[in-house]
């Protein structure tokens, strides 16, 4: 080997220490970060992203939404950001889109000029793209950091995990009906490899409320998610049933859980982000008593 390369190999070790410190740094100013999950597509993932974030800030939490379905990126169109656009703040990072003051939003749609484009990624550039919003956008300090992940098990909610290190949570989303319960088991199984925390299964369009009288159909079946979780293991955070409002609401970009807050929907979502909230202080008391970890240590000395 050359000199030369030898002095090549020196910079690029030098700038991926340095990028692991800036992402190390962004991800302390983190309190919580929760990954969505299914291994079945069509099963309302983002749906159930988008308006968990939005109960987490209306139960008065700092979050932030980001959209790492490269592909299919639909929290724009969930929330009613089609047409704005992601751009610099003033110290050149990347400034999130501010729903109100609880819950900022980051999504590779609002970076395309066109709502018809396609994203043709291969693995690693998917990764690269994935460490920049976490290393690279300003969201300030958050309670939790919401990741809407495309479909199955692949590389975006890989990158995430690999990237954000120990510490975060799964939020694994199914339908009731055996054919969905079967891809989404993977995904639990997914979360145990990677030492990711199942946080609890949410099993989505778990009967039809009927707009006229109230009362609930199910369609799908109901109750697989409940049996998958107690299988695994795992919490069961509740059924969300369907209803034509979430449709609308998203059809809409308003949050269905802020637009239509007294449904039975609405409610089981606030009813779903409890136990998360409940989880969440337990590990913080915990910590307490421990004494400061490795993480604390380190946020108190960069605040210094």
């Amino acid at each position: 080997m050359s000199h030369t390369d030898s002095d090549t190999h020196q910079v690029d070790d030098s700038q991926r220490e340095l990028e692991a410190l800036e992402l190390a740094s962004r991800m302390e100013r983190i309190g919580r970060t929760m990954l969505v999950l299914s291994g079945k597509g069509g099963v309302g993932k983002s749906t159930v992203a988008a308006n968990l974030a939005m109960s987490l800030a209306q139960a008065g939490k700092k979050v932030g939404l980001l959209d790492v379905d490269l592909h299919g990126p639909s929290i724009p169109t969930i929330l009613g950001l089609d047409g704005q656009r992601l751009g610099p703040d003033a110290t050149g990072d990347i400034a999130p889109i501010h729903i109100n003051e609880n819950l900022s939003v980051v999504s590779v749609g609002l970076l395309l000029d066109r709502a018809a484009e396609a994203v043709i990624w291969r693995g690693p550039m998917k990764y690269n793209v994935i460490r920049q919003f976490l290393k690279d956008v300003q969201w300030g300090r958050l309670d939790y950091l919401v990741v809407d992940s495309p479909p199955g098990t692949g590389d975006e909610p890989l990158a995430v995990a690999q990237l954000v290190g120990k510490g975060a949570w799964a939020v694994v989303v199914t339908t009731p009906q055996d054919v969905a319960i079967s891809d989404v088991r993977r995904s639990v199984s997914f979360c145990k490899t990677l030492h990711l925390r199942v946080a609890g299964i949410i099993e989505n369009m778990s009967g039809l409320v009927c707009p006229h009288c109230g009362q609930q159909v199910d369609l799908f079946k109901v109750g697989g998610g409940e049996r998958l979780a107690t299988e695994m293991d795992v919490p069961f955070l509740g059924r969300i049933p369907l209803d034509p409002g979430i449709v609308a609401s998203g059809d809409s970009g308003k949050p269905f859980v802020e637009s239509v807050a007294d449904s039975p929907a609405a409610r089981a979502f606030a009813a779903a982000v409890e136990p998360i909230l409940d989880q969440n202080e337990q590990d913080e008391s915990l910590d307490s008593v421990r004494g400061p970890s490795v993480t604390d240590t380190r946020k108190e000395q960069a605040e210094q």
